[in-house]
């Protein structure tokens, strides 16, 4: 089992990292559409690729953090039942629900997924809209987000068991912390204030 929790260490390492770091995709997203509104209403020129790029990099966080949304425990639950029950009952239908649902559905997803990113990658499938994008990156976001789920579905079912078995404390208690958001706000705030004091050095 130890060398399970070091694989799940290592899960949510992974997801951890790049939940982290593809929040700022967010942050480009909101730019290109603020770049485009301007462009749009000064020069009267736009394009479907701002369109599009948004809707890719909105794809891409949605997809890639999913399983760092799980590991946080953020997923919305419908627990009317579920919190009524005592922890190990709680524990134990974690397990049932990530073993016969999601790792099941996360398995399918990949299966069907992967066959029709290929299909798009080598057909170099482009966009039906006029000055629209390559198909293949945002298709490659299903199998990818999908396998990042799984593998952080494997990570949440080995510390659920490990919990029942005595070896962790309960890993859905949360670390007092700073969030992704709060994170985020502090690098910018930092970045702005590095470019201010570079600007008053010259």
């Amino acid at each position: 089992m130890q060398a399970l929790l070091k694989l799940s260490n290592a899960i949510d390492g992974l997801n951890r990292f790049i939940g982290k770091h593809v929040i700022w995709l967010i942050l480009a997203s909101t730019a290109i559409s603020a770049i485009n509104a301007i462009v749009r209403k000064a020069f009267n020129v736009s394009s479907n690729a701002y369109l599009e790029v948004q809707w890719y990099l909105f794809a891409a966080t949605f997809m890639l953090c999913s399983a760092f949304t799980l590991l946080n425990g953020e997923h919305v639950k419908i627990d009317v039942l579920y919190s009524r029950f005592k922890k190990r009952t709680q524990t134990w239908i974690d397990v049932f629900g990530f073993t016969f649902f999601l790792l099941p559905f996360c398995s399918a997803i990949i299966w069907f997924s992967v066959p029709f990113f290929l299909k798009g990658f080598n057909s170099g499938e482009m966009s039906s809209n006029a000055g629209g994008l390559i198909r293949w990156p945002v298709y490659a976001m299903m199998p990818l987000g999908f396998s990042l789920l799984w593998l952080q579905g494997i990570s949440e079912l080995i510390k659920r068991l490990a919990f029942l078995m005595g070896l962790i404390d309960d890993p859905t208690e949360k670390a007092s912390g700073k969030t992704a958001e709060e994170e985020l706000a502090e690098a910018i705030q930092k970045l702005a204030e590095e470019k201010a004091a570079q600007a008053k050095a010259a």
